[in-house]
């Protein structure tokens, strides 16, 4: 199997709650090393996505955007290390040494992550949320490469590829 093959799945949230359900699910599965770039619009629901892993991996107290300091680090099940990188280019985010996050004992949330798509690891989990509405989300998670292509596999056998 190419290892760096994308498997789809297609989520569509109503509601905050069923955001929250996925960011459960992906929470339950997380792993050191794990990485996941978060992309979509302004108001998509990506910080309210990140509060939500947050909170499912063990996180106490507010986890906020960390739009001006880049990186915050909260402490889990696992270390968390959210990342907004809407601010910065891609040579300012290269020389923040993203690959001892990306490939240490944590879980690497970044948002806006298509900005840096070029410094992201081969293999991570890729979430794009789209708005359909006040409360509608079509959110489209891809893994690339193993584990996240069992990841996939495995939400799109329990709820179907489109929930």
């Amino acid at each position: 199997m190419n290892n760096n093959a994308e498997t789809v799945f297609t989520y569509r949230s109503y509601s905050l709650a069923d955001t929250d359900l996925l960011a459960a699910e992906l929470a339950a599965s997380a792993a050191a090393g794990m990485v996941i770039g978060l992309d979509g619009d302004l108001g998509a629901g990506k910080t309210a996505f990140s509060q939500s892993f947050a909170r499912h991996l063990g996180v106490e107290g507010i986890v906020s955007s960390p739009t001006f300091t880049i990186i915050k680090e909260y402490q889990g099940r696992l270390p968390l290390y959210h990342m907004d990188v809407y601010r910065i280019s891609l040579q300012e985010a290269d020389e923040l040494g993203l690959d001892e996050y990306f490939y240490g004992q944590g879980v690497s949330l970044v948002e806006w992550s298509s900005i840096i798509s070029d410094l992201m690891p081969p293999q991570h989990l890729h979430i794009a949320m789209e708005t359909y509405g006040p409360e509608e989300r079509l959110i489209t998670v891809t893994g690339s490469g193993e584990p996240y292509g069992e990841l996939c596999r495995a939400m799109i056998q329990k709820w179907g590829n489109e929930r």
